[in-house]
């Protein structure tokens, strides 16, 4: 049975009229005869009397009827659903963000994206680049936002903004006075560092790399998995660690945290996708917004 032929017999059984009904939807008489008798004749069963010129619904027709009307309308609601979804009036956007991104530069564009698009409910799940790129992999997200680069051949990254890393120390820690000389020097110091697989840390290995230098595994005397627990940890004298400036520009500025005068690369924010999966609609209207 169709859509069509349901369509057809709730059209007949409200009017009781063949020829209004077939007006209504605009079809012959004809065919609206041969869809109802079609769905009589394959189930074995009267749906009307047909007294002269005129038609009425048998006990099995009425009690079809309220089946018929009910099916039509769960089909028009999810049409409307798809409409919906199609056009952001509703949805959700599911996404992944590294803790940088997820905490200091992703909030205001979530807030923005809410206001132009109230239907849709945002679902965030924060973890470091690893964890990120997992939940891109497995589909559990539509989109990831990280820092850096990352080794996934089955995802995609496009750029949408920029970042700066510096390296702060608390204001008593001698680099705040004489910055290490070269990148060699930055080898001799302690570290308080972002935990393997954050990007935070990935990007800023990766620096040293470019330099030859490679920080020993003894002179990092703490590694934290936040952000916030590492600026902490730098504050109370635990050492150097290099980190977004989004995340201690306001420590600097109360001078809880000194900046060292040494430059690193500039890092970016890269939305991630899966190469095989189609994005919904509010990933698409987001993606567009941020980039």
């Amino acid at each position: 049975m169709t859509l069509e032929q349901l369509r057809i017999f709730v059209a007949v059984a409200e009017r009781e009229h063949i020829r209004r009904a077939a007006e209504a939807l605009h079809l012959t008489q004809s065919a609206v005869s041969a869809a109802i008798r079609a769905v009589e004749e394959r189930h074995g069963v009267t749906l009307f009397h047909r007294v002269g010129r005129r038609i009425e619904l048998t006990e099995a027709g009425r009690l079809f009827h309220g089946e018929a009307a009910a099916v039509l309308a769960r089909a028009r609601a999810a049409e409307r659903l798809l409409e919906d979804l199609g056009t952001l009036v509703r949805g959700t956007l599911p996404l992944a963000a590294s803790q940088t991104v997820s905490n200091y530069w992703l909030p205001p564009r979530l807030v923005r994206f809410r206001a132009e698009h109230p239907g849709i409910a945002t679902v965030l799940h924060a973890g470091n680049t690893a964890e990120v790129v997992g939940r891109v992999l497995d589909g559990s997200v539509d989109l990831g936002i990280v820092e850096g680069e990352i080794d996934a051949p089955a995802l995609t990254g496009r750029a949408v903004a920029h970042d700066r890393m510096v390296i702060v120390v608390a204001p008593g820690h001698p680099w705040a006075r004489m910055p290490p000389a070269d990148a060699a020097a930055l080898a001799e110091g302690d570290w308080v560092l972002r935990e393997p697989g954050s990007g935070t840390r990935s990007v800023f290995e990766a620096a040293l790399r470019r330099h030859g230098v490679e920080i020993p595994a003894a002179r990092v005397v703490l590694e934290l998995p936040s952000n916030e627990a590492v600026r902490s940890a730098v504050a109370a004298g635990g050492g150097a660690t290099a980190i977004s400036e989004h995340v201690v520009e306001a420590l600097v500025a109360s001078d809880r945290l000194a900046t060292v005068a040494f430059e690193l690369p500039p890092r970016r924010f890269v939305a991630l996708r899966h190469k095989e999966r189609q994005l919904g609609a509010a990933a698409r209207a987001f993606l567009e917004m941020i980039g």
